[in-house]
C-alpha cells in the first residue's frame, strides 16, 4: 500500500523552487527583451543585448581581466593553501592552535575593510601596480576557502600511509605528490571551483582596488548601471550564470559531482 504525499509538502517544495528559480527566470527573461530598458515579462525576443556586451570595449576588456585575475588568484591561493592545509593537519599537535585562525582572517574581516586596507597600505603606500594589488586582494580573499576545503579532505586522510611510503625509502616530496595529493584531489578541485567563482564575482574588495584602465567585470556592471538601464546588464548576468553552469558541467563530465563529496 502506497502512502500519499502530503499536499502541504508538495506546496512547500513548489514555493522553495519558485523562490530559488524565480530571480534566475526574471533575469533571463529581461536579457532577451526587445526593449531599451529592463522589463519583465519580456516584450518581444532578441539576442542583440548579448551582442551588445561584446560591442562595448569596456566589457570585453573587463571580462578578460576578471578571468585572468580569477585564474591567477586561485592558482596562487592553492599554491599557498595546499601546503598550509597539509601542515595544519600533519603537524596539528606541534603547531599552535591559533595558527589555523590566521588563514580565515580574510573571511572574518569585512571585505570593505580588507579592500580599504589594501588600498592604503599596498596600492598607495607601496605604490604597487593596480593589477598586482587586485591579484593580492583576490588571493587573500579566496585563500581561506582553499585552506578550509583542502583541510576537510586531509582530515579524513590516514597519514600512516604516507609514513609507510617514507619508511620504505620514498622521498618526502615524492610521497606528497604521489600519495597524499591524489587522495585529496577532490578537495583541491572543490577548492578551485569555490575560489574561482568567489574571485570572479567579487565586488567589495575590487571596488577599492580598481583604477584607470583596469577594472573587473562586476565593477564595470556597476558603472554601466549608473549610466544606462538597458538589458545589457541582465545579459551579462546570464553569461556569468552560464559560466558557473559550464564549470560544474565540466566537473560532472570529467569527474562526476559525487566525486567531490568523497
Amino acid at each position: 500500500m502506497t502512502s500519499r504525499i502530503n499536499p502541504l509538502l508538495i506546496l512547500f517544495t513548489v514555493v522553495v523552487y519558485i523562490f530559488l528559480m524565480g530571480p534566475l527566470i526574471i533575469v533571463l527573461g529581461a536579457s532577451v527583451s526587445d526593449t531599451t530598458y529592463l522589463t519583465f515579462p519580456p516584450q518581444g525576443l532578441t539576442l542583440r543585448w548579448f551582442e551588445n556586451i561584446f560591442e562595448i570595449s569596456a566589457f570585453r576588456r573587463t571580462i578578460i581581466t576578471s578571468l585572468e585575475l580569477a585564474f591567477l588568484a586561485t592558482g596562487l591561493a592553492l599554491l599557498v593553501g595546499i601546503p598550509a592545509a597539509y601542515a595544519l593537519n600533519r603537524y596539528r599537535i606541534k603547531l599552535p592552535s591559533w595558527l589555523s585562525t590566521v588563514f580565515v582572517l580574510p573571511i572574518l574581516v569585512p571585505e570593505i575593510v580588507l579592500g580599504f586596507s589594501l588600498l592604503k597600505s599596498v596600492a598607495v603606500g607601496m605604490e604597487t601596480p593596480i593589477f598586482l594589488t587586485l591579484l593580492i586582494g583576490h588571493m587573500l580573499l579566496v585563500l581561506p576557502y582553499c585552506v578550509r576545503v583542502v583541510s576537510a579532505s586531509l582530515a579524513s586522510f590516514d597519514f600512516s600511509i604516507e609514513e609507510a611510503a617514507v619508511s620504505l625509502g620514498s622521498p618526502p616530496v615524492k610521497t606528497f605528490f604521489t600519495i597524499v595529493l591524489p587522495n585529496v584531489r577532490s578537495g583541491v578541485i572543490a577548492a578551485f571551483i569555490l575560489a574561482f567563482i568567489t574571485s570572479i564575482n567579487d565586488v567589495s574588495t575590487s571596488l577599492f582596488l580598481t583604477g584607470p584602465g583596469i577594472s573587473t567585470l562586476p565593477i564595470q556592471i556597476l558603472a554601466h548601471v549608473e549610466q544606462f538601464f538597458d538589458p545589457t546588464i541582465a545579459s551579462v548576468s546570464v553569461l556569468l550564470m552560464l559560466l558557473t553552469v559550464a564549470v560544474m558541467a565540466i566537473v560532472e563530465r570529467t569527474l562526476g559531482l559525487t566525486f567531490l563529496a568523497k
